[in-house]
């Protein structure tokens, strides 16, 4: 079955101190999908466990991502998280405290019921 891409959303997370790229990542998700509602599912005999949810994150440092842990911030489908190289690290005037940013885009998929 092919997939059909429903929705894409983005967004960005921070992480002031600490450099954590999890921590940023799920801020980052988080950012990308409050503000969705996504209730078409019905119009489509689907429901929200039927879809396929596929994030990159993008981090200057993707083996810092914890991607399972990301992944607990969608709460329905079958999720895939994949940590890239990228994102923003904004070094600090004093110490070593940098600002981590962290990029999410999520697209949402549904299979279309076709078999190839």
């Amino acid at each position: 079955m092919a997939r059909v891409r429903c929705i894409t959303e983005m967004g960005m997370g921070v992480d002031v101190h600490g450099r954590d790229a999890t921590k940023a990542a799920k801020r980052a998700v988080s950012d990308a999908i409050r503000h969705s509602s996504l209730g078409f599912f019905r119009m489509l005999g689907k429901t929200a466990n039927d879809m396929f949810v596929d994030v990159t994150i993008a981090v200057p440092n993707p083996e810092g991502v914890d991607t399972a842990v990301v992944a607990k911030e969608l709460p329905y489908g079958t999720v895939k998280v994949t940590a890239v190289a990228g994102g923003l690290e904004i070094p600090s005037d004093i110490g070593n405290d940098p600002i981590l940013i962290a990029n999410a885009a999520v697209i949402v998929s549904f299979d279309d019921g076709k078999t190839a």
